[in-house]
């Protein structure tokens, strides 16, 4: 039985990467679920198996490289630390998802796929918001802690989002501009903080100790 798991779990890697490279190569209108059958070296019987459509495969996709942030044990409020060095642990994760090549090369490709349909866009944006709950999570434990001021989680974090995506994400998706270097990544997190935590943050209480 445990072979069996085995053995279904690397089929079922072998047809996300086959997608990705099919995606990628033909964008999603063109690309099958033949075709990925068949660069994945499985029965299209499989592919259905694992993936009831390939709009259900592509979203299993974008949830892996687009907004993958994974729940990093410095992710989590710490209470009497500094702000700012919790964030910016944050954000420096969020940036190397946003620098990741297939990321941005499958991000163009869902553009392009949702265009023409404002449906399926709205499905994908769902099941993309639900990965990206780190920020309003910590937003809302430290506002349990009286250091940041009232305001709905989630549209803090996604003011946050916006801050970096402007500049490491949008121009890379639609203008096909060079993701940005160390130095930038570094100037525009730096930036982020600045403007929300000189919004946010309540600063009447005994400073915090430095991380």
């Amino acid at each position: 039985m445990t072979t069996s798991l085995r053995l279904t779990d690397r089929k079922r890697e072998a047809i996300v990467l086959a997608a990705i490279a099919e995606f990628g190569d033909n964008g999603f209108e063109v690309t099958s679920m033949d075709r990925i059958a068949a660069r994945a070296e499985v029965s299209k019987r499989t592919v259905y198996n694992h993936f009831p459509s390939k709009e259900e495969l592509f979203a299993e996709i974008l949830q892996r490289l687009w907004c993958r942030i994974s729940e990093l044990p410095d992710s989590a409020y710490r209470p009497g630390v500094a702000l700012r060095p919790q964030l910016r642990a944050m954000l420096q994760n969020k940036m190397l998802t946003l620098s990741d090549s297939n990321c941005l090369d499958l991000a163009r490709v869902a553009l392009g796929a949702t265009i023409h349909s404002p449906e399926r866009a709205q499905v994908w944006l769902a099941r993309l918001n639900e990965r990206e709950e780190t920020f309003s999570l910590w937003i809302r434990a430290a506002q349990a802690d009286g250091r940041l001021k009232a305001v709905d989680p989630a549209f803090a974090a996604n003011q946050m989002h916006a801050l970096l995506k402007a500049f490491a994400f949008w121009p890379q998706v639609t203008f096909n501009e060079p993701v940005l270097s160390a130095e930038k990544q570094r100037e525009v997190i730096e930036s982020a903080l600045d403007l929300f935590l000189g919004w946010y943050e309540i600063t009447d209480k005994t400073p915090a100790s430095p991380a």
